[in-house]
């Protein structure tokens, strides 16, 4: 009796098939203004030799900042690229956002990679716009204003008096408050005490702080003039003489039947006091 005997012969080897791929070693890069930054972009191919590479900057828009072996734009002549990675020189603010590397390899099965690489550009603080109030009457409330709109990231403020720090916590013995966010100080209720030199002082930890030219605040206090008092005095007298000369003008014609008889005998009173009936 023969038995079957089955025979498993391996199966040929299947060629390795690598699409195209694209990374980055760095997905966000954070670099100081008017320095250079690299977006990182690699990639690898399947079979495609001189793969087309492109770079695009997203925004309210997609433009081309490196299409068809070229830069665009502002980019032209400020910067560079070796492989696909790209080297901008002397970035500003205007180039923070989202670029995205794609590379094309025509021959391969997955012809198209691509990677995203974020640069955010650092900007170091400006001297602040700073508003104070020339003069504030006492008893009176009082707001200084303090805005860096340049910096990034956004700066926190410092208000100094006289080249002291004022406390941003609310403490009782204090009658103000300070938001080191928006860079807002609020008087409740100035004294005399707090008028003197107001200065602001910017921060955000990429470059040294900043600060606006300090300003000087008065505090007045309301003080009566001799004159004005006595120009309101005479002034209500006036009036109240012309009062008096209206209603007895009116009560002498008989306009107002309820004082012509109030009037008839104080004529008569008058008449006899200064013998005017003979």
């Amino acid at each position: 009796q023969l038995s079957s005997v089955h025979l498993y012969l391996p199966s040929p080897p299947v060629p390795s098939s690598d699409p195209v791929t694209v990374t980055t070693s760095k997905a966000r890069v954070e670099v100081h203004e008017n320095t250079n930054a690299v977006l990182s972009c690699e990639f690898r191919t399947e079979k495609e030799t001189n793969p087309r590479v492109e770079w695009k900057k997203r925004g309210k828009d997609v433009s081309y900042v490196y299409f068809d072996g070229d830069f665009t734009g502002s980019f032209k002549g400020r910067a560079s690229i070796d492989g696909a990675t790209m080297t901008l020189r002397g970035v500003t603010q205007k180039d923070s956002g989202v670029y995205h590397c794609e590379v094309t390899a025509r021959q391969d099965k997955i012809k198209l990679g691509e990677v995203t690489v974020t640069l955010n550009v650092l900007v170091a603080p400006h001297a602040p716009l700073c508003e104070v109030p020339e003069t504030v009457m006492k008893g009176f409330s009082a707001e200084l204003r303090c805005k860096d709109k340049l910096s990034v990231p956004a700066a926190t403020y410092s208000w100094y008096k006289d080249n002291k720090p004022l406390h941003t916590a609310n403490l009782p013995e204090i009658n103000y408050t300070l938001d080191p966010k928006t860079g807002t100080l609020k008087f409740k209720a100035v004294s005399k005490s707090d008028e003197g030199q107001y200065r602001c002082e910017a921060s955000n930890g990429v470059g040294a702080p900043k600060s606006c030219a300090g300003r000087h605040m008065k505090i007045t206090e309301f003080e009566l003039n001799m004159t004005i008092v006595i120009a309101i005095e005479v002034g209500a007298f006036l009036f109240l003489l012309s009062c008096c000369v209206a209603i007895c003008l009116c009560c002498r014609r008989g306009c107002c039947r309820c004082c012509r008889s109030e009037y008839l005998l104080l004529k008569h009173k008058l008449n006899r006091l200064f013998n005017f009936d003979h």
